[in-house]
């Protein structure tokens, strides 16, 4: 496997049958936790600019090699997604999980304006889609949190 698609698969578990992206999600929760632990929403957010940055680098590279717009393999885009949602949950289990439940739901669902962005050529759009559902997710998330219900 040439490295970029390595990358862009998250380490292969794009190439899971079912769910892949789903599955990209919840691992990204693990190390997201972990960071806003050490660092809080600022190093989280720098990791998210990080991933982004190799995320649509790899991305582009396999979407080239494989000649698909946006190949479902591709799941590092969920990490970055998962980690902007992530950035707005509070450092508890019901914070981890609205966040993985909102982001999922706005990266499945697609709504204006994550369906526009994935529309971007290359890696660009591949990563762009999740990023929006992850901003979206973000903002659901902390409106609950202002609530107190989470």
């Amino acid at each position: 496997m040439r490295p970029a698609s390595f990358i862009a698969s998250l380490f292969g578990i794009g190439y899971i049958p079912f769910a892949s992206g789903t599955w990209a999600s919840l691992v990204a929760l693990f190390p997201a936790f972990g960071l806003m632990y050490e660092g809080g929403p600022g190093l989280l957010g720098l990791s998210v600019g990080v991933v982004s940055i190799l995320g649509i680098w790899a991305c582009d590279v396999h979407v080239r090699t494989t000649g698909r717009h946006d190949p479902s393999e591709c799941v590092i885009d969920e990490v970055a997604g998962q980690w902007l949602a992530c950035m707005a949950a509070p450092l508890s289990l019901p914070g981890y999980v609205l966040a993985f439940a909102a982001f999922r739901f706005f990266d499945i669902l697609k709504p204006w304006p994550a369906s526009t962005a994935e529309r971007a050529p290359g890696g660009l759009g591949v990563m762009m889609d999740d990023l929006v559902a992850g901003i979206m997710a973000a903002v659901l998330i902390a409106a609950i949190h202002a609530t107190g219900l989470v």
